[in-house]
């Protein structure tokens, strides 16, 4: 489908001082960061090196409905109220095995990402078939919907899943195209917003290889690919 290098991506912290000062350059009238020297923007190729997303392709786009109840309840078996667009974070947790899976007191990050496959593992179908492709949908809902198209608030919003519908076509999007049209929103969303919302790792590394006076990431694997790999935060 397109994801397997932004999955490979490491543990990168978030630097809420770079986002910050990142955020207090952007010129909402140019749609573009404003430094001394110009204006700079992220761009597709930005996109495609840092996190491996496919920026060609059919474009990320159909309607988007009022209610989603009935598609979620027959794409999703999850539960979504009449009249709403919103799938509870909890009931996708839950489906997925990681709802009640929290840190144990004294437990590294390594050991509790390990724990939490496992559990994961317990719950997904092991075998191809209708549950695979149930447990499919729901993963890419929240990996979607809470990952690389975040958006404030608790609940998940259904806009993707009518591209979900057949699962084979999910790699012909370009998904790194609608993923730097969401940058370009979140950024332009408010003045009065000090963070971002969506994938903080991607602004990050581009601080770091465009500017490179903010970079506060060491780089320890310059060979992998997407960049996004070479640096561990510190």
């Amino acid at each position: 489908m397109g994801f397997g290098q932004i999955f490979r991506i490491e543990r990168m912290r978030v630097d809420p001082a770079l986002t910050q000062a990142l955020r207090s350059r952007w010129d909402t009238e140019a749609s573009a960061f404003a430094f001394p020297w110009g204006h700079m923007i992220p761009s597709l190729e930005d996109v495609s090196r840092i996190t491996g997303l496919r920026v060609h392709g059919r474009a990320v786009s159909g309607y988007t409905y009022p209610c989603y109840h009935d598609l979620a309840e027959r794409l999703l078996d999850l539960p979504v109220e009449r009249r709403s667009s919103l799938v509870p974070r909890v009931a996708l947790q839950e489906s997925l095995g990681l709802f009640e899976a929290g840190k144990n007191a004294g437990e590294t990050e390594d050991e509790y990402l390990e724990r939490l496959a496992r559990v994961s593992r317990r719950e997904l179908a092991s075998e191809p078939g209708p549950q695979a492709d149930l447990d499919l949908r729901r993963f890419l809902v929240i990996f979607l919907g809470r990952l690389l198209f975040a958006t404030r608030g608790d609940a998940v919003h259904c806009r993707f899943l009518p591209l979900l519908a057949d699962l084979g076509e999910v790699g012909g999007y370009a998904w790194g195209a609608a993923f730097l049209a969401h940058q370009f929103d979140g950024l332009s969303a408010s003045e009065r917003q000090t963070s971002t919302s969506g994938f903080y790792p991607f602004l990050q590394v581009w601080a770091y290889l465009h500017l490179p006076a903010l970079r506060r990431g060491e780089l320890t694997r310059p060979g992998l690919v997407p960049i996004a790999r070479h640096w561990d935060s510190r």
